[in-house]
């Protein structure tokens, strides 16, 4: 009889996963089939529009940089209307090849007449504007990739989305995400996989990956991503994009609905996330910011520090006092990116700047301890909690196995691993203990740990007298797949995060085939297992974009900005 009853317990639980599994995929077949509904009735709207007005020259809108286009919507002889079709019909082509865009937003078509019928026209009037997924905009789903927030539309604009609104900007597609935004791959068993528009094989990186996608791939000039790791930077990276983290908390940072995820915008973190454009060129994330540091968004958000953007500082042309370094001694990067920055900085002496040698300290620290202790100083429990009820997406599969070890085997395991050789080994062994739960005394130590430790890198930064820094980021573009096996790979992007320091990044170069060769004899740390990783992930990408990243101290957006036009104008001169 005993026997009689496991046997039938058992069958009972394997019923009931089944049939968990089988309502999970019927909720995510039913926003499919939504999410296809709404791609035909935006295609059916586009074919009207160009049967209404068949004379609208899209390549040449197309063509036309964020600057250019906006003075022609304001002068009058570009419609609204001609703009916003032309970039709905490019985003839906673009999303057929690589599936960045979750959904269209049809109420843009709502905020098309509302713009004409304002009084005054904004700085982004006529502009359409995609956004990250898990920015809020009223009537539409927030998901990060996740079933549980399926059938929970926002009931309000994002604050962010209200000042958009009120510039005359039209927010016109929800973009992919990986699932959690956890990770710089692109995928979720929700939408899919997302790939890079420049080569289908790689990954446009995460969390922003959508917006990277679908700004590289021509479907749109302008976005907004978030960045807590590299999210904006990576997918920028990948993607041969500009991208700015500002400031944490320099642009408004809530999200609506999405107050259980403990690593968003909407929580007070030590390392805090911040929300930032991506866009083709310097200018057009200037122009985006100028627009939203505005009267709109200091009343909508007492919290954000009224600051206007500071113009004189963007449009300055004095030398530049800039530090520089091509590794941080934790993750050895591509031989191409280390390239990048040599070339940057012979560019930028060519010009008259002033060159600093600068090394960054104890970034073995800042990733292990002070940046994935801030995410996991609950055990990660909190973040396990959002997988309930979801199936579990391969690119964050590696992450979500660590957190599930139990707690004494997490202590075991990083015992056995920290004597070993291997850096790959030693790193596993730091991320078990990086998830280990922490009490309440040692997090008010962690959180004291990295206030000194940005007054640590300020003091070194004053002490050198520097403007600005000059430094490599993440790349060239991974295949899809291996961003989730190397999350510490991103240290040179984690860095500022850590520091919250506005940084952005900057195409300057592609990967010819001569740093291909050189990747060949690339070694890493120890040619372990990870390196290797490494070279597998990045192996391929002749002809990719090749990045370098930009910084400057806490709230000096349009001093990052401004070095970050001067590295783009002597790369493209070059």
């Amino acid at each position: 009889a005993a026997l009689a009853l496991l046997c039938g317990s058992a069958a009972a639980v394997v019923v009931w996963k089944w049939l968990s599994k089988r309502h999970i995929q019927e909720k995510i077949e039913e926003v499919q089939r939504t999410r296809h509904e709404g791609l035909k009735r935006m295609a059916k709207a586009v074919q009207q529009f160009r049967e209404q007005v068949p004379s609208v020259k899209t390549d040449a809108i197309l063509s036309l940089p964020l600057l250019e286009l906006a003075e022609r919507l304001q002068e009058g002889s570009l419609s609204p209307k001609a703009v916003l079709y032309t970039y709905i019909e490019k985003a839906l082509e673009v999303t057929q090849q690589t599936n960045c865009v979750q959904y269209f937003i049809p109420e843009c078509e709502e905020q098309l007449q509302e713009i004409q019928r304002q009084s005054e026209r904004g700085l982004l009037y006529g502009i359409p504007v995609s956004i990250k997924d898990h920015i809020g905009h009223q009537g539409h789903l927030s998901t990060c990739g996740l079933v549980q927030f399926l059938g929970t539309p926002e009931q309000e604009d994002s604050v962010l989305v209200k000042v958009l609104k009120k510039q005359g900007a039209i927010p016109f597609a929800k973009t992919n995400v990986p699932q959690s935004l956890f990770n710089y791959d692109c995928s979720n068993t929700i939408f899919g996989q997302t790939l890079n528009p420049l080569n289908h094989e790689k990954t446009p990186g995460g969390s922003s990956g959508g917006e990277g996608a679908l700004i590289a791939g021509g479907g749109s000039l302008l976005g907004i991503g978030s960045d807590v790791a590299g999210s904006i930077r990576l997918p920028s990276s990948f993607c041969g994009l500009c991208g700015l983290k500002p400031t944490g908390k320099r642009l408004r940072p809530v999200l609506g609905t999405l107050l259980c995820l403990p690593w968003t915008l909407c929580h007070p973190m030590p390392v805090p996330c911040a929300l930032g454009p991506m866009a083709r060129d310097v200018d057009s994330l200037a122009l985006c910011m100028k627009a939203l540091l505005c009267e709109e968004m200091f009343q909508l958000d007492p919290t954000v520090p009224p600051i206007p953007f500071n113009e004189e500082v963007y449009s300055s042309s004095a030398p530049l006092r800039v530090g520089y370094y091509d590794t941080d001694g934790y993750f050895p990067l591509p031989p191409c990116m280390r390239r990048a920055v040599h070339e940057t900085r012979e560019a930028l002496q060519a010009a008259g700047h002033e060159l600093v040698p600068f090394s960054p300290h104890h970034i073995h620290k800042v990733v292990n301890e002070l940046f994935l202790k801030t995410f996991f100083a609950d055990g990660g429990r909190a973040w396990l909690d959002v997988f309930t009820g979801n199936i579990v997406d391969p690119c964050v599969k590696p992450q979500v196995n660590c957190c599930k070890i139990p707690k004494l085997g997490k202590k075991l395991l990083a015992l056995i691993l920290k004597p070993l050789v291997s850096f790959w080994l030693q790193s596993q062994s730091r991320a078990v203990s990086a998830s280990l739960e922490m009490s309440v005394k040692e997090i008010w130590d962690h959180q004291h740990q990295i206030e000194v430790y940005r007054s640590e890198f300020i003091n070194q930064w004053k002490e050198l007298q520097l403007d600005v820094m000059l430094c490599p980021v993440l790349g060239p573009a991974f295949t899809a797949g291996f961003p989730g096996k190397l999350l510490s790979a991103a240290s040179s992007t984690m860095l500022y995060n850590v520091l919250n320091f506005p940084a952005g990044v900057v195409p300057v170069s592609v990967v010819t085939e001569a740093d291909e060769e050189e990747l060949k004899l690339y070694r890493g740390c120890c040619d372990d297992r990870w390196d290797r990783m490494l070279k597998q992930a990045v192996a391929g990408a002749v002809g990719l974009p090749v990045a370098v990243q930009c910084v400057a101290l806490p709230w000096q957006e349009e001093l990052c900005l401004r070095f970050m036009k001067e590295v783009e104008t002597l790369s493209r001169e070059k």
